[in-house]
């Protein structure tokens, strides 16, 4: 089984990268998906339920419940994007032996521009909002995770270079893995 992690602040584009995974097979497992359900639930405020789940449940939450739906899946390969914090990186390595993290990057001011393009629910229309959720972020650990990341992506360019990286990273770690279970067995 190949399961991969991909990191970075919010508009750096792990989107991008999680469509070239699902086009190469890959099923997607979103943690900000798991948040905003979660939030739709209470009637809260994505940012608001990050917190809180975490406060309520420990650090790990969001991480076992991403565990529990690969482990209820029959896929081959995962992609599990918008990991946050060293916790979640642990609880991953822990469950998934072979498991690694790609993590884009981009300036703050490239990220602003692309989230009000895309005007996403949870997306900062004002910059002193955006500024807030990137401190959130940082405030989960989200930056160690970045530097001490398997994979670096920096998104500055135009869109077909990430793809690219994205392509030929997920390629390589998909062909490991393969390797790795033909000498396993």
């Amino acid at each position: 089984m190949v399961v991969i992690g991909v990191s970075g602040l919010p508009g750096a584009g792990k989107g991008v990268v999680s469509r070239i995974a699902e086009s190469m097979g890959f099923k997607i497992i979103r943690m900000g998906d798991v948040i905003r359900e979660e939030a739709r639930k209470r009637g809260e405020d994505p940012g608001v339920t990050a917190v809180r789940l975490r406060d309520e449940y420990g650090k790990y939450v969001v991480a076992e419940k991403c565990v529990e739906r690969i482990q209820e899946s029959d896929a081959g390969m995962f992609l599990i994007e918008g990991i946050r914090s060293p916790h979640e990186v642990e609880i991953f390595r822990k469950s998934f032996p072979g498991f690694r993290v790609i993590s884009v990057f981009s300036t703050r001011k490239t990220r602003f521009r692309r989230l009000r393009k895309r005007q996403r629910e949870d997306d900062s229309e004002r910059y002193d909002e955006f500024v807030e959720r990137d401190e959130r972020e940082l405030g989960f650990g989200i930056g160690d995770v970045i530097a001490t990341s398997d994979y670096m992506i920096i998104n500055e360019g135009p869109i077909w270079k990430i793809k690219k990286q994205a392509r030929q990273i997920l390629r390589k770690l998909a062909e490991k893995d393969e390797q790795r279970r033909i000498n396993d067995g």
